[in-house]
Protein backbone atom coordinates (compact mmCIF):
# COMPACT_ATOMS: atom_id res chain seq x y z
CA UNK A 1 0.00 0.00 0.00
CA UNK A 2 2.70 2.33 0.53
CA UNK A 3 4.57 1.61 -2.11
CA UNK A 4 1.52 2.07 -4.41
CA UNK A 5 0.90 5.96 -2.92
CA UNK A 6 4.92 6.52 -3.73
CA UNK A 7 3.74 5.54 -6.76
CA UNK A 8 0.88 7.41 -7.56
CA UNK A 9 1.76 10.79 -5.53
CA UNK A 10 4.29 11.89 -8.53
CA UNK A 11 1.79 11.29 -11.13
CA UNK A 12 -0.96 13.10 -9.77
CA UNK A 13 1.27 15.88 -9.16
CA UNK A 14 2.34 15.95 -12.84
CA UNK A 15 -1.62 15.85 -13.77
CA UNK A 16 -2.52 18.72 -11.36
CA UNK A 17 0.46 21.00 -12.84
CA UNK A 18 -1.46 20.65 -16.16
CA UNK A 19 -4.23 22.04 -14.51
CA UNK A 20 -4.71 25.50 -12.97
CA UNK A 21 -7.86 25.52 -10.97
CA UNK A 22 -9.94 28.51 -9.91
CA UNK A 23 -10.73 28.53 -5.99
CA UNK A 24 -14.49 29.32 -6.65
CA UNK A 25 -15.55 27.26 -8.55
CA UNK A 26 -14.73 25.69 -12.92
CA UNK A 27 -17.88 26.74 -14.44
CA UNK A 28 -17.41 29.65 -17.42
CA UNK A 29 -20.80 31.57 -19.14
CA UNK A 30 -19.10 32.78 -22.29
CA UNK A 31 -21.52 36.41 -23.42
CA UNK A 32 -20.10 36.52 -27.26
CA UNK A 33 -21.50 39.04 -29.66
CA UNK A 34 -23.10 37.80 -32.62
CA UNK A 35 -20.59 40.04 -34.58
CA UNK A 36 -17.61 38.02 -33.20
CA UNK A 37 -16.76 34.90 -34.20
CA UNK A 38 -15.62 32.16 -31.97
CA UNK A 39 -12.72 30.77 -34.07
CA UNK A 40 -11.00 34.62 -33.74
CA UNK A 41 -10.81 33.82 -30.17
CA UNK A 42 -9.51 30.06 -30.20
CA UNK A 43 -6.18 30.46 -28.49
CA UNK A 44 -7.89 32.21 -25.86
CA UNK A 45 -10.90 29.75 -24.96
CA UNK A 46 -8.18 26.84 -25.65
CA UNK A 47 -6.21 28.03 -22.81
CA UNK A 48 -9.17 28.12 -20.50
CA UNK A 49 -9.98 24.48 -21.36
CA UNK A 50 -6.65 23.16 -20.72
CA UNK A 51 -6.65 25.09 -17.67
CA UNK A 52 -9.95 22.54 -17.12
CA UNK A 53 -12.83 25.11 -17.17
CA UNK A 54 -16.09 24.10 -18.51
CA UNK A 55 -16.69 26.93 -21.22
CA UNK A 56 -20.47 27.67 -21.98
CA UNK A 57 -21.17 29.71 -24.92
CA UNK A 58 -24.67 32.05 -25.61
CA UNK A 59 -25.15 34.86 -27.44
CA UNK A 60 -25.81 38.51 -25.00
CA UNK A 61 -29.94 38.02 -25.89
CA UNK A 62 -30.72 34.60 -25.33
CA UNK A 63 -32.35 33.56 -22.45
CA UNK A 64 -30.93 30.10 -21.97
CA UNK A 65 -28.48 28.94 -20.14
CA UNK A 66 -29.54 31.24 -17.28
CA UNK A 67 -27.28 33.20 -15.36
CA UNK A 68 -29.01 32.90 -12.12
CA UNK A 69 -31.93 30.49 -11.21
CA UNK A 70 -33.85 30.41 -8.14
CA UNK A 71 -31.74 33.46 -6.66
CA UNK A 72 -28.68 31.38 -7.21
CA UNK A 73 -25.74 31.72 -9.73
CA UNK A 74 -25.43 28.55 -11.94
CA UNK A 75 -21.93 29.63 -12.84
CA UNK A 76 -18.56 30.40 -11.24
CA UNK A 77 -17.17 32.48 -14.13
CA UNK A 78 -19.14 35.01 -16.47
CA UNK A 79 -17.34 36.36 -19.85
CA UNK A 80 -18.90 39.11 -21.62
CA UNK A 81 -17.60 39.97 -24.84
CA UNK A 82 -19.92 41.93 -26.50
CA UNK A 83 -18.73 45.58 -27.88
CA UNK A 84 -21.68 45.92 -30.15
CA UNK A 85 -24.66 44.86 -28.41
CA UNK A 86 -26.85 47.38 -27.28
CA UNK A 87 -29.89 45.07 -25.98
CA UNK A 88 -28.96 42.50 -23.37
CA UNK A 89 -31.33 39.54 -22.25
CA UNK A 90 -33.30 40.18 -18.75
CA UNK A 91 -30.54 38.13 -16.90
CA UNK A 92 -27.98 40.31 -18.48
CA UNK A 93 -29.09 43.93 -16.96
CA UNK A 94 -26.04 45.97 -15.44
CA UNK A 95 -27.86 45.26 -12.42
CA UNK A 96 -28.00 41.22 -12.35
CA UNK A 97 -24.50 41.60 -13.24
CA UNK A 98 -23.99 43.90 -9.87
CA UNK A 99 -25.82 40.90 -8.33
CA UNK A 100 -23.56 38.68 -9.34
CA UNK A 101 -20.97 39.83 -7.56
CA UNK A 102 -22.57 39.53 -4.17
CA UNK A 103 -23.10 35.92 -5.34
CA UNK A 104 -19.10 35.28 -5.65
CA UNK A 105 -19.40 34.95 -9.20
CA UNK A 106 -15.97 36.91 -11.06
CA UNK A 107 -16.83 38.72 -14.23
CA UNK A 108 -14.62 39.75 -17.09
CA UNK A 109 -16.27 42.26 -19.63
CA UNK A 110 -14.75 43.68 -22.44
CA UNK A 111 -15.44 47.58 -23.56
CA UNK A 112 -15.54 49.61 -26.81
CA UNK A 113 -15.84 53.07 -28.05
CA UNK A 114 -19.44 52.75 -29.06
CA UNK A 115 -22.84 53.30 -26.17
CA UNK A 116 -23.67 50.15 -25.16
CA UNK A 117 -25.50 49.20 -21.79
CA UNK A 118 -21.54 48.25 -20.16
CA UNK A 119 -20.50 51.73 -20.32
CA UNK A 120 -23.48 52.66 -17.88
CA UNK A 121 -22.41 50.07 -15.73
CA UNK A 122 -18.72 51.22 -15.84
CA UNK A 123 -19.59 53.81 -13.62
CA UNK A 124 -20.71 52.24 -10.73
CA UNK A 125 -16.94 50.71 -10.26
CA UNK A 126 -15.82 53.69 -10.29
CA UNK A 127 -14.83 53.85 -14.20
CA UNK A 128 -14.98 57.53 -16.07
CA UNK A 129 -15.33 56.76 -19.40
CA UNK A 130 -14.27 59.27 -22.35
CA UNK A 131 -17.14 60.24 -24.85
CA UNK A 132 -18.58 57.22 -27.29
CA UNK A 133 -16.61 57.58 -30.54
CA UNK A 134 -13.24 58.33 -28.64
CA UNK A 135 -10.87 55.29 -28.39
CA UNK A 136 -7.22 56.01 -27.85
CA UNK A 137 -4.32 56.83 -30.11
CA UNK A 138 -1.12 57.12 -30.13
CA UNK A 139 1.58 57.89 -33.35
CA UNK A 140 4.64 56.41 -30.90
CA UNK A 141 6.78 54.32 -31.71
CA UNK A 142 6.65 54.59 -35.63
CA UNK A 143 4.64 51.54 -36.78
CA UNK A 144 3.12 50.20 -39.70
CA UNK A 145 -0.08 49.58 -37.30
CA UNK A 146 -3.15 52.19 -37.63
CA UNK A 147 -2.98 54.94 -34.61
CA UNK A 148 -5.48 52.92 -32.82
CA UNK A 149 -3.52 49.60 -32.53
CA UNK A 150 -1.10 50.44 -30.01
CA UNK A 151 1.74 48.74 -28.34
CA UNK A 152 1.54 49.15 -24.78
CA UNK A 153 4.02 48.16 -22.17
CA UNK A 154 3.19 45.69 -19.41
CA UNK A 155 4.57 46.20 -16.30
CA UNK A 156 3.96 43.42 -13.20
CA UNK A 157 1.27 45.52 -11.76
CA UNK A 158 0.80 43.99 -7.79
CA UNK A 159 2.94 40.64 -8.99
CA UNK A 160 -0.57 40.05 -10.99
CA UNK A 161 0.86 40.48 -14.45
CA UNK A 162 4.04 37.92 -15.08
CA UNK A 163 7.29 40.15 -15.38
CA UNK A 164 10.01 40.73 -18.42
CA UNK A 165 6.66 40.65 -20.62
CA UNK A 166 6.76 42.36 -24.51
CA UNK A 167 4.44 44.99 -25.02
CA UNK A 168 1.28 43.67 -25.43
CA UNK A 169 -1.34 45.34 -28.57
CA UNK A 170 -4.63 47.19 -27.36
CA UNK A 171 -7.28 48.99 -29.19
CA UNK A 172 -10.09 50.19 -27.55
CA UNK A 173 -11.54 52.78 -24.88
CA UNK A 174 -9.61 54.13 -22.25
CA UNK A 175 -11.10 54.56 -18.46
CA UNK A 176 -10.02 57.47 -16.03
CA UNK A 177 -10.27 55.98 -12.38
CA UNK A 178 -12.26 57.21 -9.81
CA UNK A 179 -11.55 57.55 -6.03
CA UNK A 180 -12.04 53.84 -5.27
CA UNK A 181 -9.49 51.76 -2.92
CA UNK A 182 -11.33 48.55 -4.36
CA UNK A 183 -9.55 49.52 -7.70
CA UNK A 184 -6.86 47.60 -9.14
CA UNK A 185 -4.87 49.25 -12.19
CA UNK A 186 -3.08 46.63 -14.34
CA UNK A 187 -1.94 47.97 -17.88
CA UNK A 188 -1.90 51.82 -17.97
CA UNK A 189 -1.83 53.79 -21.37
CA UNK A 190 1.24 55.37 -22.52
CA UNK A 191 2.67 58.75 -21.67
CA UNK A 192 2.22 59.80 -25.08
CA UNK A 193 -1.46 58.26 -25.73
CA UNK A 194 -5.10 60.03 -25.44
CA UNK A 195 -8.37 60.06 -26.58
CA UNK A 196 -9.40 61.33 -29.96
CA UNK A 197 -12.21 61.01 -32.26
CA UNK A 198 -10.00 60.36 -35.03
CA UNK A 199 -6.83 58.65 -35.90
CA UNK A 200 -5.12 61.39 -37.57
CA UNK A 201 -3.95 64.72 -36.14
CA UNK A 202 -2.46 67.99 -37.21
CA UNK A 203 -0.03 69.14 -35.06
CA UNK A 204 -1.59 70.45 -32.07
CA UNK A 205 -5.20 71.17 -32.89
CA UNK A 206 -5.93 67.22 -32.51
CA UNK A 207 -4.88 67.76 -29.04
CA UNK A 208 -7.53 70.67 -28.33
CA UNK A 209 -9.85 69.44 -29.99
CA UNK A 210 -10.22 66.47 -27.83
CA UNK A 211 -9.65 68.51 -24.70
CA UNK A 212 -13.10 70.36 -25.81
CA UNK A 213 -15.59 67.37 -26.86
CA UNK A 214 -14.59 65.54 -23.82
CA UNK A 215 -15.93 67.76 -21.33
CA UNK A 216 -13.62 67.00 -18.97
CA UNK A 217 -9.87 67.78 -19.69
CA UNK A 218 -7.50 66.28 -22.05
CA UNK A 219 -8.07 62.45 -21.95
CA UNK A 220 -4.15 61.37 -22.13
CA UNK A 221 -0.96 60.21 -20.41
CA UNK A 222 -0.46 57.32 -18.15
CA UNK A 223 -3.09 58.01 -15.58
CA UNK A 224 -5.76 56.59 -17.80
CA UNK A 225 -5.88 52.80 -17.41
CA UNK A 226 -6.84 50.27 -20.28
CA UNK A 227 -6.99 47.21 -18.13
CA UNK A 228 -8.87 47.88 -14.49
CA UNK A 229 -9.57 45.16 -11.61
CA UNK A 230 -12.36 45.28 -9.26
CA UNK A 231 -12.38 43.32 -6.31
CA UNK A 232 -15.85 43.59 -4.53
CA UNK A 233 -16.35 42.87 -0.35
CA UNK A 234 -17.68 39.62 -1.20
CA UNK A 235 -13.56 39.02 -2.63
CA UNK A 236 -15.63 38.54 -6.10
CA UNK A 237 -13.41 40.07 -9.23
CA UNK A 238 -14.45 41.95 -11.75
CA UNK A 239 -12.23 43.11 -15.07
CA UNK A 240 -12.50 45.99 -17.18
CA UNK A 241 -10.66 45.76 -20.43
CA UNK A 242 -10.73 48.38 -22.98
CA UNK A 243 -10.96 46.17 -25.95
CA UNK A 244 -11.72 42.93 -27.26
CA UNK A 245 -9.15 42.74 -29.44
CA UNK A 246 -6.53 42.05 -26.73
CA UNK A 247 -7.87 38.32 -26.25
CA UNK A 248 -8.35 37.67 -30.51
CA UNK A 249 -5.57 35.65 -32.14
CA UNK A 250 -4.34 38.31 -34.21
CA UNK A 251 -3.20 40.00 -31.27
CA UNK A 252 -1.48 36.80 -30.00
CA UNK A 253 -0.04 36.21 -32.98
CA UNK A 254 0.78 40.10 -33.56
CA UNK A 255 4.37 40.68 -33.68
CA UNK A 256 5.74 43.57 -31.94
CA UNK A 257 9.11 43.79 -34.02
CA UNK A 258 10.65 41.25 -36.35
CA UNK A 259 11.13 37.80 -34.77
CA UNK A 260 9.20 39.18 -31.12
CA UNK A 261 5.85 37.78 -30.62
CA UNK A 262 3.77 40.20 -28.28
CA UNK A 263 2.92 39.71 -25.02
CA UNK A 264 -1.17 39.18 -25.20
CA UNK A 265 -1.06 35.25 -24.84
CA UNK A 266 0.70 35.84 -21.44
CA UNK A 267 -0.99 39.06 -20.20
CA UNK A 268 -4.57 37.50 -20.98
CA UNK A 269 -3.76 34.71 -19.01
CA UNK A 270 -2.56 36.30 -16.04
CA UNK A 271 -5.69 38.43 -16.28
CA UNK A 272 -7.82 35.25 -16.25
CA UNK A 273 -6.11 33.90 -13.92
CA UNK A 274 -6.38 36.72 -11.11
CA UNK A 275 -10.03 37.08 -12.19
CA UNK A 276 -11.22 33.50 -12.00
CA UNK A 277 -9.56 33.50 -8.63
CA UNK A 278 -6.58 31.58 -9.18
CA UNK A 279 -3.82 33.36 -7.12
CA UNK A 280 -3.64 35.94 -4.78
CA UNK A 281 -6.48 34.01 -2.82
CA UNK A 282 -6.31 34.16 0.93
CA UNK A 283 -8.64 32.76 3.80
CA UNK A 284 -8.22 32.47 7.44
CA UNK A 285 -8.82 29.36 8.29
CA UNK A 286 -9.33 29.81 12.02
CA UNK A 287 -8.45 32.06 14.69
CA UNK A 288 -8.03 31.39 18.45
CA UNK A 289 -7.37 33.37 21.49
CA UNK A 290 -6.62 32.63 25.40
CA UNK A 291 -4.91 33.78 28.40
CA UNK A 292 -1.25 33.48 28.64
CA UNK A 293 -0.37 29.84 30.34
CA UNK A 294 -3.95 28.34 29.31
CA UNK A 295 -5.02 26.86 26.15
CA UNK A 296 -8.84 27.17 25.98
CA UNK A 297 -10.55 30.03 24.94
CA UNK A 298 -12.29 32.18 28.03
CA UNK A 299 -16.08 33.39 27.49
CA UNK A 300 -14.81 36.71 29.48
CA UNK A 301 -12.15 38.53 29.90
CA UNK A 302 -10.93 40.29 33.18
CA UNK A 303 -9.24 43.95 32.91
CA UNK A 304 -5.52 44.02 32.90
CA UNK A 305 -5.38 40.09 31.81
CA UNK A 306 -2.04 38.90 29.63
CA UNK A 307 -4.34 37.35 26.16
CA UNK A 308 -2.87 35.19 23.50
CA UNK A 309 -4.52 35.68 20.20
CA UNK A 310 -3.51 33.20 17.10
CA UNK A 311 -5.04 33.31 13.58
CA UNK A 312 -4.59 30.58 10.65
CA UNK A 313 -4.00 31.63 7.57
CA UNK A 314 -3.88 29.78 4.41
CA UNK A 315 -2.62 30.48 0.10
CA UNK A 316 -4.66 28.99 -2.78
CA UNK A 317 -2.66 26.82 -4.75
CA UNK A 318 -4.47 26.48 -8.17
CA UNK A 319 -2.13 24.11 -9.66
CA UNK A 320 -2.47 21.79 -7.05
CA UNK A 321 -6.03 22.46 -6.21
CA UNK A 322 -5.18 22.89 -1.99
CA UNK A 323 -5.06 25.79 0.39
CA UNK A 324 -1.39 25.46 1.82
CA UNK A 325 -0.43 27.10 4.91
CA UNK A 326 1.20 30.80 4.06
CA UNK A 327 3.25 33.21 6.45
CA UNK A 328 4.12 35.73 3.69
CA UNK A 329 2.12 38.85 5.39
CA UNK A 330 4.50 40.84 6.37
CA UNK A 331 2.04 43.88 7.55
CA UNK A 332 -1.10 42.09 9.15
CA UNK A 333 -3.08 43.65 12.34
CA UNK A 334 -5.11 42.91 14.72
CA UNK A 335 -7.48 45.44 16.90
CA UNK A 336 -8.91 45.04 20.20
CA UNK A 337 -12.16 47.55 19.75
CA UNK A 338 -15.14 48.56 21.59
CA UNK A 339 -16.37 51.21 18.85
CA UNK A 340 -13.08 52.11 18.46
CA UNK A 341 -9.58 50.27 18.56
CA UNK A 342 -8.44 50.33 21.92
CA UNK A 343 -4.87 48.01 21.26
CA UNK A 344 -4.26 48.21 17.43
CA UNK A 345 -0.90 46.17 17.30
CA UNK A 346 1.01 43.82 14.67
CA UNK A 347 0.37 40.32 14.30
CA UNK A 348 3.77 38.67 13.00
CA UNK A 349 4.11 35.16 11.62
CA UNK A 350 5.61 32.84 14.11
CA UNK A 351 8.57 31.55 13.19
CA UNK A 352 8.96 27.95 11.73
CA UNK A 353 4.79 27.17 12.07
CA UNK A 354 3.70 27.96 8.40
CA UNK A 355 0.02 30.01 8.76
CA UNK A 356 0.60 30.48 11.87
CA UNK A 357 0.47 34.38 13.18
CA UNK A 358 0.54 35.25 16.52
CA UNK A 359 0.40 38.25 19.59
CA UNK A 360 0.09 38.43 23.25
CA UNK A 361 -1.34 41.52 24.64
CA UNK A 362 -3.12 42.68 27.88
CA UNK A 363 -6.71 43.82 28.25
CA UNK A 364 -7.04 47.61 28.42
CA UNK A 365 -8.33 48.91 31.90
CA UNK A 366 -12.18 49.33 30.63
CA UNK A 367 -14.70 46.91 30.99
CA UNK A 368 -17.34 46.53 27.98
CA UNK A 369 -18.21 44.28 24.77
CA UNK A 370 -14.92 44.18 22.86
CA UNK A 371 -14.12 42.71 19.63
CA UNK A 372 -10.75 41.03 18.17
CA UNK A 373 -10.91 42.40 14.66
CA UNK A 374 -8.08 41.24 11.80
CA UNK A 375 -9.41 43.68 8.61
CA UNK A 376 -6.71 42.77 5.77
CA UNK A 377 -7.02 44.40 2.83
CA UNK A 378 -4.14 44.85 0.14
CA UNK A 379 -4.77 45.57 -3.23
CA UNK A 380 -4.82 42.71 -5.67
CA UNK A 381 -5.35 40.20 -2.73
CA UNK A 382 -8.34 38.92 -1.72
CA UNK A 383 -9.53 40.80 1.42
CA UNK A 384 -8.52 39.43 5.03
CA UNK A 385 -11.30 39.64 7.37
CA UNK A 386 -12.18 38.53 11.08
CA UNK A 387 -14.50 39.65 14.16
CA UNK A 388 -14.94 37.56 17.49
CA UNK A 389 -17.21 39.34 20.42
CA UNK A 390 -15.86 39.02 24.00
CA UNK A 391 -16.64 40.47 26.83
CA UNK A 392 -14.26 42.37 29.76
CA UNK A 393 -15.09 42.23 33.04
CA UNK A 394 -13.49 44.09 36.31
CA UNK A 395 -12.58 41.76 38.88
CA UNK A 396 -15.07 39.89 40.68
CA UNK A 397 -14.79 41.01 44.55
CA UNK A 398 -12.35 38.06 45.53
CA UNK A 399 -10.26 38.71 42.90
CA UNK A 400 -8.64 42.03 43.90
CA UNK A 401 -5.67 41.86 46.25
CA UNK A 402 -6.25 42.06 49.99
CA UNK A 403 -3.68 45.56 49.82
CA UNK A 404 -3.90 47.86 47.29
CA UNK A 405 -0.28 49.46 46.97
CA UNK A 406 -2.35 52.58 45.07
CA UNK A 407 -3.75 52.78 48.49
CA UNK A 408 -0.96 52.90 50.96
CA UNK A 409 -1.23 56.42 51.62
CA UNK A 410 -4.54 55.96 52.44
CA UNK A 411 -4.02 53.11 55.07
CA UNK A 412 -0.91 55.41 56.64
CA UNK A 413 -3.95 58.17 56.55
CA UNK A 414 -6.28 55.99 58.91
CA UNK A 415 -4.02 54.53 60.80
CA UNK A 416 -2.23 57.44 61.75
CA UNK A 417 -5.15 59.09 62.42
CA UNK A 418 -6.11 56.05 64.71
CA UNK A 419 -3.20 56.07 66.58
CA UNK A 420 -3.21 60.15 67.52
CA UNK A 421 -6.75 59.54 68.67
CA UNK A 422 -5.55 56.91 70.62
CA UNK A 423 -2.72 58.41 72.35
CA UNK A 424 -4.61 61.84 72.94
CA UNK A 425 -7.36 59.90 74.71
CA UNK A 426 -4.96 58.04 76.61
CA UNK A 427 -2.85 61.45 77.63
CA UNK A 428 -6.46 62.82 78.57
CA UNK A 429 -7.48 60.01 80.98
CA UNK A 430 -3.96 59.87 82.44
CA UNK A 431 -3.08 63.47 83.05
CA UNK A 432 -3.09 65.52 86.13
CA UNK A 433 -5.53 64.77 88.99
CA UNK A 434 -5.17 67.68 91.67
CA UNK A 435 -8.00 69.09 93.73
CA UNK A 436 -8.94 72.48 92.51
CA UNK A 437 -7.61 75.96 94.74
CA UNK A 438 -9.83 77.48 97.06
CA UNK A 439 -10.36 80.72 96.85
CA UNK A 440 -9.11 83.98 99.14
CA UNK A 441 -12.44 84.99 100.23
CA UNK A 442 -13.39 81.28 101.52
CA UNK A 443 -13.60 81.37 105.57
CA UNK A 444 -11.99 78.39 107.08
CA UNK A 445 -13.91 76.17 109.73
Amino acid sequence: MRFLRKLLLPVLALASLALARSSTGDSVLILLDPSLKKENFSVFFGDLENKGYQLTFRSPKDATPEIIKDDVAQFAHVVVFAPNTKTFAADVTPQALVSLLSKNTNLLLALSPKQTPLTSLASEFSLILPPPGTPLISHFPKRDTPATVIPVDAPAAYDIISPNLPPVWFSGVPQALGNNPMLVPLLKAPTHAFASDGDSDSGADALVEAAEKSGEGLWAGSSLSLVTGFQALTNARATWVGGVEMFSDEFFNKEISKGVKSGNRQFASDVAAWTFQENHVLRIDTVEHHRVNETLPSETYTINDRVTYTAYISKYDSELDVWEPYSGIKDLQLEFTMLDPHIRTSLPPVAGEPGKYSVTFRVPDRHGVFKFVIDYKRKGWTYLTSSTVVPVVPPRHDEYPRFLSAAWPYYAGAFSTSAAFVLFVALWLAGDDREPKKSKGAKSE
